[in-house]
């Protein structure tokens, strides 16, 4: 059975770190494009970092500079290192995988677009 499973969020102080895992199995990072997620309280799911099989990423704006994403193909892992982390960062992080070789910086709004999603990891940051 295919399937992403997020790990490692939890309660941090502004200015903290924490990295999340995103453990996909039934299938092989190296062929996705695997995206990070994110959905705050009242907000829409927004998308924050991508990484595709050469190892090409991107992250947006409100994160590029604190958040690096990263793969270990050996593993069949991806991760989400967040730095400096800042109250806004708050939220439910999910990752997801796409059939895709391209990380142009679309995140695409449809849930049912992506072939698999994790079921989130809780992120809080306190002030």
């Amino acid at each position: 059975e295919e399937q992403l499973v997020e790990s490692g969020g939890g309660l941090v102080q502004a200015g903290g770190s924490l990295r999340l895992s995103c453990a996909a199995s039934g299938f092989r990072i190296d062929d996705y494009a695997i995206d990070w997620f994110r959905q705050a309280p009242g907000k829409e799911r927004e998308g924050i970092s991508c990484i595709i099989g050469d190892g090409s990423t991107h992250h947006t704006d409100s994160v590029k500079g604190r958040f690096t994403i990263s793969s270990d193909h050996a593993k069949n892992m991806v991760y989400l290192q967040m730095n400096n982390l800042k109250p806004e960062d708050t939220a439910i992080y999910y990752c997801a995988a796409e059939k895709s070789d391209v990380c142009g910086g679309y995140y695409n709004p449809h849930e049912d677009e992506y072939d698999y999603w994790g079921q989130g990891t809780q992120v809080t940051v306190s002030s």
